[in-house]
C-alpha cells in the first residue's frame, strides 16, 4: 500500500447526482488514479490515486469538465483561507473592491470586471462631488448671510460655476486614481475586466469586452456588487424631456436661474439647497412630507429651515403632469403650475441588475429588482453573494463597503455577519439630519414601550455660541429600563455627533448611562449629555457646564 495515496478534494459549481457522476469520470480518466468517490451533498471527492500524481491534474480534470475543485488541505471551511479560490467581482465600487481587496487578503485571486467609470457612483457622481458642491454652496451662503452681518457685513459672491466644476472634478479623479485605480494596478492577484458581465450559467460569467470580443470568467465564488441608477417616477411627459438626475445635476457647468426638485429624498433636498444657495430660485414637490420615512418633526424643521431661505417647499404635492418647450420646465399640479428652466428628478435608485441576467444563476430578487441577501451577504445561491446598492439593504457607501468585507470573509470560509441595528445615517444639508437606531414610532411598531425627550437647540450652549438654533436632539429609550433605542438630530453639525449616539446604542447605555458621562463643553455632541439629562431634570434650571 506504500505506493498508495487518498486526496481528498472540494468540489464546487454541482447542482445534483448527476453532476457528481460527471466529476468522477473526470478524476477517473487521470492516469495514476485509481478510484474516485464524488458526494453531491458534501460537495467533496475523495480520490485513491498512485503517489506522485500532482494534485494539481486533478484540479484540471475537474475545471476542464466546468466545475470547481481545491485540495482539502486548501479547504476554505476547514482553514478559513481563500488559498486557491477564483472569486469574480462585478462591480468596483465601494462594495466591489472592500469586497476584491479583503478575498485577496485571504489568499483568493480576484477577477473584477467593471463597465463603465472605476469608482463606482460614491467618488464619481455621488457622495465625493455632491459633498464639493455642498460646502461651497454653504461658503456662498454664508458670505450673503450670516448671523455676524452686523459685525462683518455680508459680501455676496458672483458664482463661478465653471471653475467650481474644475475644482470639483479635479479631486474626484485624484480620488479615483488613488483609491481606485491605482490599488488595482499595484495588486497582481487581482485581474481587472473593462466589460460588461452576464451570467452564464450558476458558475461563470460572459464578459462582453469594451474593446471588442468576449470573455467567459468561471468562478468558485462571485461577489455582486453593480450599484444602482437614478429612477424616474412615472409622471406623464416626464419622459422624453431633458430632466436631471443628480448625476447631471452635477456635472453641469452653469446655474440656473430656477430649479424645479420633483423628490423628498437626501439627494433631493441636499442638491436642492445647494442650487438655492448658489443662486437658484428653487421648489420642491413632495409626494408627502419631506424625509417621510422619519420623525415627523424632521420634515417640519427643514421644511422651516428652507422656507426660511425662500425654497419654496409643496408638500403632498405630485405633478399631474410635465412639458418642456422654449427652453422651460412646465409642470402641472393640482392647483397650480411651476415654471423652472431646469428639473432635477431625485426620487430614488434602482438596483442595476436587469442586465446581469441572474436568472440564469438563480440567484432571487424582489420586486424592485433589487438582490435578497442574508445578513451573511448570500444570495439564493450558495457561493454567490452580494453587497451594496444592488441589494436589498440600505443604500449607503459605508452599508457597502462593510459588506462587501463581510461578504469576502464568508467566501474565504470566515463567518461575518453585517449588523444594521446601530447604523447611522446623515443627510447633508443644512441644518444637517442625523439618526441612528429607532425612531419612536418604529420602536412602538416592534412592541416596545418607550419615553423620548426632545431638546431644542437654544438650550444647547454651542448653538447659542454660533447664533444658530435651528433644530432639535430627540432621544427615544425603552421606558421600563432607559435604555437607548434611538437618537434624531436635526442640527448645524449633526453627523458629527450621531456616532457617538451609535456606540451609546451599541454598548447598551441607558439614559442615566449617557446623561453621567464626561462631554466637552461648546461641541455640539454635548447635546447628547443635556438631552440625556431632560429625562430627570429641568436643564433650562442648570449651569453652562452642569455635570
Amino acid at each position: 500500500m506504500t505506493d498508495q495515496a487518498i486526496t481528498e478534494l472540494r468540489i464546487s459549481g454541482m447542482t445534483c447526482e448527476s453532476c457528481g457522476a460527471h466529476v468522477r469520470k473526470a478524476l477517473e480518466s487521470v492516469p495514476g488514479v485509481r478510484a474516485a468517490q464524488v458526494s453531491y451533498p458534501d460537495a467533496s471527492a475523495r480520490v485513491e490515486l498512485e503517489r506522485g500524481v500532482p494534485v494539481q491534474r486533478l484540479i484540471e480534470a475537474v475545471t476542464a469538465r466546468g466545475y470547481g475543485a481545491h485540495a482539502r488541505g486548501d479547504d476554505v471551511a476547514a482553514s478559513g483561507s481563500g488559498q486557491g479560490l477564483r472569486i469574480a467581482v462585478v462591480g468596483s465600487g465601494g462594495a466591489a473592491m472592500a469586497g476584491a481587496l479583503k478575498a485577496v487578503e485571504r489568499g483568493a485571486r480576484v477577477t473584477l470586471i467593471e463597465r463603465g467609470t472605476m469608482g463606482g457612483t460614491c467618488v464619481n457622481v455621488g457622495c465625493v462631488p455632491s459633498k464639493i458642491m455642498i460646502r461651497a454652496a454653504h461658503v456662498a451662503h454664508l458670505r450673503r448671510q450670516s448671523p455676524f452681518d452686523a459685525g462683518l457685513p455680508p459680501t455676496p459672491s458672483t458664482v463661478l460655476r465653471g471653475p467650481l466644476l474644475v475644482q470639483q472634478q479635479s479631486r474626484i479623479e485624484e480620488l479615483r486614481h488613488a483609491k481606485y485605480e491605482r490599488i488595482l494596478e499595484s495588486t497582481p492577484a487581482i485581474t481587472v475586466l473593462r466589460g460588461e458581465a452576464r451570467f452564464k450559467d450558476g458558475d461563470s460569467l460572459r464578459v462582453r469586452l469594451n474593446e471588442g470580443g468576449e470573455r467567459t470568467v468561471t468562478f468558485d465564488r462571485c461577489l455582486i456588487a453593480t450599484g444602482a441608477s437614478p429612477a424616474a417616477p412615472p409622471i406623464p411627459g416626464l419622459n422624453g424631456v431633458p430632466y436631471w438626475t443628480s448625476t447631471e445635476a452635477l456635472e453641469s457647468d452653469s446655474i440656473p436661474e430656477s430649479l424645479s426638485v420633483i423628490g423628498s429624498s437626501a439627494v433631493a433636498l441636499e442638491l436642492a439647497q445647494a442650487f438655492a444657495r448658489l443662486g437658484s430660485k428653487v421648489a420642491i414637490l413632495a409626494r408627502h412630507t419631506l424625509l417621510y420615512r422619519e420623525d415627523p418633526l424632521i420634515g417640519k424643521t427643514l421644511a422651516a429651515a428652507f422656507r426660511d431661505e425662500r425654497i419654496e417647499v409643496y408638500e403632498y404635492t405630485e405633478a399631474r403632469q410635465v412639458a418642456y418647450a422654449g427652453s422651460e420646465f412646465v409642470l402641472t399640479l393640482p392647483e397650480r403650475e411651476v415654471r423652472a428652466d431646469r428639473l432635477l428628478v431625485a426620487t430614488g435608485r434602482n438596483p442595476n441588475t436587469p442586465d446581469l441576467n441572474l436568472e440564469a444563476a438563480g440567484v432571487e430578487v424582489d420586486d424592485r429588482g433589487a438582490i435578497v441577501v442574508q445578513d451573511s451577504l448570500r444570495t439564493s445561491v450558495t457561493h454567490i453573494y452580494a453587497a451594496g446598492d444592488c441589494t436589498d439593504q440600505p443604500q449607503f457607501v459605508y452599508v457597502a463597503a462593510a459588506g462587501g468585507t463581510r461578504a469576502a470573509i464568508n467566501m474565504t470560509g470566515g463567518d461575518a455577519r453585517l449588523d444594521l441595528s446601530t447604523m447611522p445615517a446623515v443627510v447633508f444639508t443644512d441644518p444637517q439630519v442625523a439618526t441612528v437606531g429607532l425612531s419612536e414610532q418604529q420602536a412602538e411598531q416592534a412592541g416596545l414601550k418607550t419615553a423620548s425627550r426632545t431638546l431644542t437647540l437654544e438650550n444647547v450652549p454651542r448653538a447659542l455660541a454660533n447664533f444658530d438654533t435651528r433644530g432639535f436632539i430627540k432621544l427615544v429609550a425603552h421606558a421600563g429600563t432607559g435604555r437607548l433605542l434611538g437618537v434624531q438630530a436635526v442640527a448645524a453639525e449633526a453627523g458629527e455627533l450621531i456616532q457617538a449616539a451609535a456606540l451609546a446604542i451599541r454598548n447598551r447605555m441607558t439614559v442615566q448611562d449617557l446623561a453621567e458621562q464626561l462631554f466637552p463643553y461648546l461641541t455640539m455632541v454635548e447635546g447628547l449629555k443635556l438631552a440625556a439629562q431632560t429625562f430627570t431634570q429641568d436643564v433650562t434650571q442648570l449651569s453652562c457646564c452642569a455635570g
